[in-house]
């Protein structure tokens, strides 16, 4: 049964609640929703009991579309390519496609290079982002869960991995602010270092999808709310 199936996420605290993104997302005005970047955006995830096998992005494009049913949603996001790779194989496919709305999550597998630099990979997203902003897309960037811990991994590297996503995380945080982003900060959330990843120990499992999803509709609700001109009357 549905309920059955379910029972998890009716139960987990970060998700959404019953008729929750219904009202958040009342009235929305995004009718094309392009997603850009690498497995984060793909939706690699592994399966959990009690949660739809179903991935973030996806998630957010059927909140949305369930407000506004003629809602177009194009996911270009490909797994194990660095950001400077989504900046030449999917920025001009998504701009073809015109997005109103558009999700950039790249940057995680960078990370895992030799060569990182959270620099060089700040300016790639931030030639992502720019481009897409111009167009008139608002733009949700996001910084990852932190606590992902790779099996395969020496605590040293893990240790090196985690400085990394640190320096990451806070390029991100300053692009935002610098592009006026609609940013998702996850690494701070209270369910990071809980039972959100999966059994590689890098990719978030279903779990962690649900409650991204959950957070990026909970962003955008109030995006909304905060551009909604003020009832005449109503105190300031």
């Amino acid at each position: 049964m549905l309920s059955e199936q379910l029972s998890g996420e009716a139960a987990d605290p970060y998700c959404l609640r019953e008729h929750e993104a219904e009202r958040l997302l009342a009235g929305h005005p995004w009718r094309r929703f392009a997603v850009l970047g690498d497995s984060v955006a793909e939706g690699l995830g592994d399966p959990v009991a009690g949660y739809p096998d179903e991935p973030w992005a996806t998630r957010i494009a059927r909140e949305l579309t369930a407000v506004r049913p003629d809602l177009t949603y194009l996911n270009l996001g490909r797994r194990n390519i660095p950001a400077a790779k989504v900046r030449a194989t999917q920025l001009a496919a998504a701009l073809e496609f015109g997005p109103d709305l558009a999700l950039v999550a790249c940057g995680g597998y960078d990370i895992l290079r030799q060569s990182f630099d959270a620099a060089a990979t700040a300016d790639e997203l931030r030639a992502v982002i720019t481009p897409l902003r111009e167009h008139g897309a608002d733009v949700i960037t996001v910084s990852m869960f932190a606590g992902a811990r790779s099996p395969r991994l020496s605590p040293e590297a893990q240790r090196e991995l985690d400085r990394r996503l640190a320096e990451l995380t806070a390029a991100t945080r300053a692009l935002a602010a610098e592009l006026a982003t609609l940013h998702l900060d996850l690494t701070d959330h209270p369910a990071a270092g809980g039972d959100i990843f999966s059994a590689d120990g890098r990719h978030g499992n279903r779990r962690c999808h649900a409650i991204s999803a959950a957070e990026a509709v909970r962003r955008l609700g109030a995006h909304l709310s905060a551009a909604a001109p003020a009832t005449p009357g109503a105190p300031e």
